[in-house]
């Protein structure tokens, strides 16, 4: 394997990381090659098929650009604990071909660079906040509306976790009085998922959101969901910014209908000047478009590859502690200097 500083040599830009990053979506996989700017180099897409068809044609797409690194942002639920045997792995997921799939590791042991791993919207909230929307913000949300809702969450400067990740996509809300369909989210039928996905939108009225643009009663209740999911992370996270992206939100006439029931949901009850004020720079469309996710998994990347310096670091802070104690307690005899605990990289 090449060390650390040849990896790169002859690609990229000189003197910035060569970062591999990685959109694991339901539906397509978006591969790209860029550096710790947000700089994107190249990249490609490739169908979501089988872990046996699709993790082949990824390994191949990044196997001689010569990486420092490695982000995936994925397609879940997943695993983030890091002391759990099955970090890095895709769990429960809807995709039955893909349901316990070693993914982050598969990747790890073909390419042998870090591998930084998280959800696919909680890398879209980490794109906005290093280069898009949300720069400068402490703490941010973004809520993606598409096939499924999802909701990625940066809070006091970092990414959102705890006891798995955040599942706000399926929080539950209020049916509103007019509506009589019933949800289609498979686990809890009427969440936010199961009332105001891109596929209920279509089950509910027939066709795809795309070919009901004039259809204003389409987009009252629509923006009623989502209104109520913004008010209430509002409420529970204090955001300095909500972010609105995925499919369904490419008809920007939900913006000013959800900007307008957010605030009237709240009440004036936050005496603050984001809200009261200035709505229109609060609940914002994504800076980035549709690169949020994949210029945040090139952030997961760097993050994981200073975390894995941080480990070999102290590993060898810790053998040098080692190797000091055994001289410090030698007395002749070579047997007693001798350190038989290993260091793991």
């Amino acid at each position: 394997m090449m060390n650390d500083g040849m990896r790169n040599a002859g690609k990229g830009t000189p003197g910035l990381l060569r970062i591999g990053a990685l959109e694991a979506g339901g539906t397509k996989m978006v591969c790209a090659v860029g550096n710790e700017n947000g700089e994107l180099e190249k990249r490609a897409e490739f169908p979501t098929e089988t872990p046996e068809r699709t993790l082949p044609r990824l390994i191949d797409f990044f196997r001689y650009e010569g990486l420092d690194a490695l982000g995936v942002g994925c397609f879940g639920p997943v695993d983030l604990n890091r002391n759990s045997q099955t970090y890095g792995y895709i769990t429960n997921t809807p995709k039955p071909a893909w349901v316990n799939c070693d993914f982050a590791g598969s990747l790890r042991n073909a390419l042998g660079v870090p591998v930084g791993f998280d959800t696919d919207v909680n890398g879209a909230v980490l794109g906005e906040v290093c280069f898009g929307a949300a720069r400068g913000c402490e703490s941010a949300v973004y809520i993606t509306v598409g096939t499924g809702i999802g909701v990625g969450i940066y809070v006091n400067g970092g990414l959102l976790h705890g006891l798995m990740h955040p599942e706000a996509g399926h929080m539950f809300v209020a049916r509103l009085p007019e509506d009589r369909y019933p949800g289609r989210c498979p686990y809890h039928k009427s969440c936010l998922e199961g009332l105001a996905s891109g596929p209920a939108i279509t089950e509910r009225f027939g066709r795809p959101a795309a070919e009901l643009a004039g259809r204003n009663e389409v987009w009252e209740l629509e923006s009623g969901y989502i209104a109520q999911a913004v008010a209430n992370l509002i409420l529970t996270l204090s955001p300095q910014k909500v972010i609105l992206g995925g499919g369904v939100m490419h008809q920007k006439q939900l913006f000013p209908l959800v900007r307008k029931k957010t605030a009237g949901l709240l009440n004036g009850y936050l005496s603050c000047s984001a809200v009261d004020k200035n709505m229109d720079e609060y609940i914002v469309p994504p800076a980035l478009g549709d690169d949020a996710g994949i210029r945040g998994a090139l952030m997961l990347g760097k993050a994981e590859l200073e975390h894995s310096h941080g480990h070999k670091a102290k590993a060898l802070e810790e053998a040098s502690e080692h190797f000091a104690q055994s001289l410090r307690n030698y007395d002749g005899d070579p047997r007693k200097a001798r350190d038989t605990k290993k260091t793991s990289w």
